[in-house]
């Protein structure tokens, strides 16, 4: 059962091998399918890589490393809760930028933690809950 969703930074600290921690939550989580990422951090980690050069060897890492993670679609529920959320957040004048609204709405909408080194950014999303693995 997903308990989980992956923030796109998560994603590419995991890519990179950036902390043991990471490595070993994140494993120990995908081998229990607990964790899975928004359609909209494929679609943000797609964007990331078409910047990079033909020959970059990330691009096969990353390929690698997002068919390994199960992909949530981008919901109903999920649109409407970014709204409220967007508006909550432009009207507190602390917007976390779009595609990370997004995140947050899909987490809030399948009642899911979301896992994230950004903490600080998203802990201004009422209701969201958060974990770091990181640390």
């Amino acid at each position: 059962m997903i308990k989980y969703l992956a923030d796109t930074n998560i994603l590419g600290y995991f890519a990179r091998n950036s902390s043991a921690a990471l490595q070993k939550r994140m494993l120990t989580a995908l081998k229990k399918q607990e964790v899975a990422i928004s359609a909209i951090t494929r679609a943000e980690t797609r964007f990331g890589l078409a910047l990079l050069q033909p020959d970059d060897k990330r691009r096969r890492t990353v390929d690698l490393l997002l068919n390994e993670f199960p992909v949530l679609p981008w919901t109903g529920a999920a649109a409407d809760l970014y709204g409220e959320i967007a508006a909550h957040l432009q009207q507190t004048g602390q917007p976390i930028g779009v595609m990370d609204t997004q995140i947050a709405a899909h987490a809030l909408a399948l009642d899911l933690s979301l896992v994230t080194h950004n903490t600080r950014h998203f802990e201004r999303v009422p209701g969201l809950k958060l974990q770091d693995w990181m640390v």
